[in-house]
């Protein structure tokens, strides 16, 4: 029997500390003999103003409003996606595991929850390389999380963060991130496999560039005859002003005309085909559907 030292520490943690686990979440759909659902690494709380900032501030003051926003603080939920096929379990990025904001990390309990350990996973697919959605590959002793998994990324996202002039070329801000995105892609180097924009990183998963959040971007199509489902990481990143106004610009975008004119894109498709969207940030489990009412949408949770 092989004891991984990741294992140990599991087994070390679920002693008092059990009952301090974070609440999970999940939300599910069954997509034809697939099966997607979504898990929570807990929550990610970040001062409002990266996000409201540079918008509209009368036209902000009704959404803040309808929404019962904190003009202080935003706290939005991480939804970790999880694909299961007959002979493959596939997670849509892994979250931000212990190095950090508190409130996230909670993967491995998730998993936990469903009956599935590390090792159950087959392959890693990354929408992009922040914090939040790739730093959890490692785990608290730097070893990879998911040891058995396959990597996969766009090629155009692992570039720019592998780039050792990124981080001199990035704000101040994002400094951080540069340099945990690249000690992450150290790690998986030998377990990666890069794909471009239309390709199928597997079969029956359609890579779909969607930048502006980040130069690499990607969502993720899966069809199963007439009924489609959109994995999107962050290209909508909440449910209120990415969806009211899709066109104003978001601090949190690396690329913030590119992100804006990418949302509405997304949202026009979604919406005319009835798309199912699958949401990292969004709320109650990220899964629903994009209702367009005027000149707006909505998020609505199935």
């Amino acid at each position: 029997m092989i004891i991984r030292r990741r294992s140990f520490l599991k087994a070390a943690s679920c002693l008092p500390l059990s009952l301090a686990l974070p609440s999970i979440a999940y939300t599910k759909i069954d997509f034809g003999t697939a099966k997607i659902t979504t898990i929570s690494d807990g929550s990610i709380t970040l001062p409002a103003g990266l996000t409201f900032d540079t918008m509209p501030q009368p036209e902000l003051e009704p959404i803040i409003n309808e929404f019962s926003l904190s003009r202080n603080q935003l706290v939005r939920e991480c939804n970790v996606t999880l694909l299961e096929t007959e002979n493959r379990k596939i997670l849509f990025d892994v979250g931000a595991g212990v190095y950090f904001l508190e409130g996230m990390g909670a993967i491995l309990d998730s998993l936990d929850e469903k009956g599935l350990v590390p090792e159950d996973i087959t392959d890693v697919i990354f929408t992009h390389a922040h914090p939040d959605h790739i730093w959890g590959v490692l785990d608290d002793f730097d070893d990879l999380l998911f040891p058995d998994a396959m990597y996969h990324i766009g090629r155009t996202e692992w570039d720019y963060w592998w780039n050792p002039e990124t981080v001199n070329r990035v704000d101040p801000g994002r400094v951080e991130t540069a340099v945990g995105a690249k000690t992450r892609f150290e790690a998986l180097q030998d377990q990666i496999e890069f794909f471009d924009d239309g390709d199928e990183p597997i079969p029956g998963i359609s890579a779909l560039l969607t930048p502006g959040h980040t130069p690499g971007h990607m969502s993720f199509e899966i069809a199963d005859g007439s009924t489609s489902a959109l994995i999107i990481g962050d290209a909508l990143n909440n449910h209120h002003v990415a969806f009211k106004r899709p066109h104003w610009l978001s601090g949190l975008d690396q690329h913030p005309e590119e992100a804006a004119l990418t949302r509405k894109k997304l949202l026009n498709r979604m919406s005319n085909e009835d798309i199912i969207v699958v949401g990292f940030h969004l709320p109650n489990g990220g899964i629903g559907r994009v209702v367009q009412t005027d000149d707006h949408y909505s998020f609505v949770n199935i």
